[in-house]
């Protein structure tokens, strides 16, 4: 496996307040969005090299304890590959599912901080990977 880049990802109360924030602010650029019934509802933003992703938070979806609404997401080049590979090793890795065109497996580690995996794919929005079995 090959990490191509980490990206943190957000949880945010107020998506067009945090777009004011980082593209008009800070002069971020949205490089791939998901806008479901043509409401923002997550982003890829680029600054340069580095990347952000926002997605707005829905109620009731986090708590306030350590690690709610932040993950680190690994952008790798086979997100089932390594979920195979994890599931070998007795590593607790949630079931790959696609989310914003890509395949996502996630863990959590002993502090309660999430890591997503991800890979692109064309697979159909919220396929799990049970389904295609």
């Amino acid at each position: 496996m090959q990490v191509k880049e980490v990206v943190p990802f957000f949880r945010v109360k107020d998506m067009a307040r945090s777009i004011a924030f980082y593209v008009d602010g800070l002069g971020f650029t949205i490089e791939k969005k998901w806008e479901p019934e043509g409401v923002l509802q997550w982003c890829l933003l680029r600054l340069g090299p580095a990347g952000l992703m926002l997605e707005q938070h829905q109620a009731g979806q986090y708590g306030n304890k350590k690690g709610d609404a932040v993950s680190l997401c690994f952008f790798i080049d086979d997100a089932v590959e390594y979920y195979h590979a994890l599931t070998a090793r007795d590593v607790k890795a949630a079931e790959p599912f696609v989310g914003n065109r890509l395949w996502v497996t996630a863990v959590t580690d002993p502090d309660g901080y999430r890591l997503d995996f991800e890979s692109p794919t064309d697979v159909r929005e919220e396929t799990r990977l049970s389904e295609l079995a």
